[in-house]
């Protein structure tokens, strides 16, 4: 699935994944390809600038570490990106409710 396809909803995938606890970038990329099926299959280049404009936003804390003489960033889902989530998923739910009555059966 290409990048142009989640328009609108990289973000929320983001604070998902970051739910379950603090990841490095690298992480958090394998862990939408797992829980996609590796369907999602994104570029740093789309997910890191994602990451750093969810930080900017409060959403996402990070912090630098050394990992075997490697830095790397770790990142972990705030407050404020909690309350996001929660309202990115009430209107995924809406959404895709709306949606579905179109594209999820034939017309009667």
């Amino acid at each position: 699935m290409k990048a142009q396809a989640l328009h609108g909803h990289l973000d929320a995938l983001l604070l998902s994944v970051l739910e379950g606890g603090p990841l490095h970038g690298y992480a958090v990329i394998e862990a939408l390809k797992a829980r996609s099926g590796g369907s999602l299959n994104l570029p740093t280049g789309t997910v890191y600038p994602a990451l750093r404009r969810l930080e900017r936003a409060g959403f996402v804390d990070s912090t630098w570490s050394t990992v075997n003489g490697r830095e790397r960033r770790t990142y972990e889902l705030t407050g404020p990106g909690r309350r996001a989530l929660a309202g990115e998923r009430a209107s995924w739910t809406e959404f895709s409710s709306t949606v579905g009555r179109f594209l999820g059966a034939e017309p009667s």
